[in-house]
């Protein structure tokens, strides 16, 4: 495999797998962050998985539809820093936007599903772009499309079995949810400038 090529691959797979990592570490999270103020019943993780489910759906979707379009890792870069900086108002506002909500919505299941959309849904969405996207910038052959998605998903799954578990087991304990956070928003922004300087060394016959 030309060097190139692997250098290219070898980024996308890392970014995939992060961003898998950071997908379900954010959702644990966002149990946490509901939590003081609708409860962990299971209203409040089946509002939270719903609006993730949804979000990532939608994110497929667009990231799917973009990825017909001069597919290049620059752009693939930009969702990750897309994400990072939509999720800032989380960081900064969520507390408000929490407050805000449940001083007007009392049911706990309603009240934890439009919080949940006001925090995750954005940034959800964003980081569901990153696997279609993923997929299209590792294809090079049609005939090994397949093989290709599989080992894809394959990482990113791993990623996010791996987010899981740190997160439970270590991250919640160790740290504040904030402090959790501001670091996968500044992982999200170190993928970026992973991305872009790995497109910076392919030059411009090695772009699809």
């Amino acid at each position: 495999m030309p060097s190139k090529e692997l250098l290219s691959n070898t980024t996308v797979f890392t970014l995939a797998f992060t961003s898998g990592f950071i997908i379900m570490s954010i959702e644990l999270l966002g149990g946490r962050i509901l939590a003081p103020y609708f409860g962990s019943s299971i209203y409040v993780w089946g509002s939270v998985i719903t609006v993730f489910m949804v979000a990532l759906s939608v994110g497929y979707l667009t990231g799917g539809q973009l990825s017909l379009h001069q597919p290049r890792l620059a752009k693939y870069g930009f969702f990750f820093l897309a994400a990072a900086i939509t999720a800032v108002p989380t960081i900064l506002f969520g507390e408000a936007m929490m407050d805000w909500v449940f001083l007007r919505i009392e049911d706990p299941r309603y009240g934890s599903l439009v919080a949940a959309s006001m925090l995750f849904f954005i940034p959800t969405v964003i980081l569901g772009m990153i696997a279609p996207y993923s997929v299209r910038l590792l294809v090079r052959e049609t005939h090994y499309s397949g093989k290709v998605a599989g080992g894809l998903y394959f990482v990113s799954t791993l990623g996010s079995a791996l987010g899981t578990l740190l997160t439970s087991f270590y991250l919640v304990l160790l740290f504040e949810i904030n402090e959790i956070l501001i670091t996968m928003a500044s992982v999200l922004i170190l993928c970026f400038f992973i991305a872009l300087i790995s497109d910076r060394t392919l030059t411009p016959d090695d772009h699809k």
